[in-house]
């Protein structure tokens, strides 16, 4: 009898009340790449900021595959109770649903979008054993060896991926991509000499920069990266067209109660605002970027303009 009062007391309980208990057990965070990448460079750092607002451990699953989207895709596509997050690149909302024949979600309704995360420029680097030194000898390079220059990309349909393909159509030069499962393994190739170059975050490639097994030509953003100072910018080097930063959110499956959601919103807004998780990655290169659902869909929508031009202009379609 003492159980069925309590279950009839929960019940005439408004939801708001229920929502409280929000989270009582661990929480998942798919991130949409495999370890090591800026990816979950970025989602680790958020995941430790999480925890300590909520109270629950945040447990990072990488999922790679076309470019981020199965990762997504498997995100939210979860129960919708809170206990599954998903932390999504640029690309997986912005690009793939232009570029991709077939998309497994649908990003106007299949999508609570919680919060933007973090903005990070990108730069374009090469291998030590290419001639170049600069953006102009690239070209120049590329220009008298067509087909001969390959570029590695985290998938196809990413934005490592389209600036390569910017930078091909706007400079008129013959590249070769070769896409990946995720930034890493692709720096790792680049690393190795297997391919020549690649557009990536400054966080991955910025460590093998400053050792000198990779080359930076320039960052492909509309200022130079703080980390990278004395980087020109593509638009310094005469193709301000080919810009393409970088960014990650946090997101919720559609379904998920709105009381669930505003908790993860405030949760991931106080974490990204400390000066430690700031601070954290500031050092490599990220600008914490921290709001409410509305300001993440007014620059999605801004982004999903500029990449879905982008994604007609150079016919690319997968």
């Amino acid at each position: 009898m003492k159980r069925l009062l309590l279950a009839a007391l929960a019940l005439c309980l408004p939801f708001g009340v229920l929502a409280q208990a929000y989270p009582s057990k661990p929480i998942r965070m798919i991130v949409p790449f495999p370890a090591g990448g800026p990816a979950d460079i970025f989602g680790r750092g958020l995941a430790q900021g999480l925890s300590a607002e909520l109270g629950q451990p945040v447990i990072v699953e990488n999922v790679g595959g076309v470019g981020g989207v199965l990762g997504v895709d498997r995100a939210v596509k979860s129960a919708p109770d809170g206990y599954t997050l998903g932390f999504n690149s640029g690309s997986t909302l912005s690009i793939a649903p232009y570029s991709l024949a077939k998309m497994p979600y649908d990003v106007k309704k299949d999508f609570a979008l919680v919060t933007l995360v973090v903005r990070v420029p990108e730069v374009l680097a090469v291998h030590p054993s290419l001639p170049v030194n600069d953006l102009s000898q690239l070209i120049a390079y590329a220009r008298a060896n067509p087909g001969k220059v390959n570029f590695g990309s985290a998938g196809s349909g990413s934005i490592t991926h389209l600036a390569g393909e910017l930078l091909k159509a706007e400079a008129k030069i013959d590249l070769v991509h070769v896409p990946y499962k995720g930034a890493a393994p692709a720096v790792n190739d680049l690393l190795g000499g297997q391919v020549q170059m690649g557009i990536f975050d400054v966080p991955i490639l910025l460590g093998h920069i400053r050792s000198g097994k990779l080359k930076a030509l320039s960052v492909t953003s509309a200022s130079r990266a703080p980390t990278l100072p004395d980087v020109s910018t593509t638009a310094e080097g005469g193709y301000p067209n080919v810009t393409s930063d970088n960014w990650y959110g946090l997101i919720l499956p559609a379904a998920t109660p709105p009381a669930i959601q505003q908790r993860v919103n405030a949760a991931a807004v106080s974490a990204l605002r400390s000066p430690a998780l700031a601070e954290q990655y500031a050092r490599v290169g990220g600008l914490a970027s921290p709001g409410t659902p509305q300001d993440y869909a007014r620059f999605l929508a801004a982004e999903q303009a500029k990449w879905s031009k982008v994604v007609d202009a150079i016919g690319f379609k997968e």
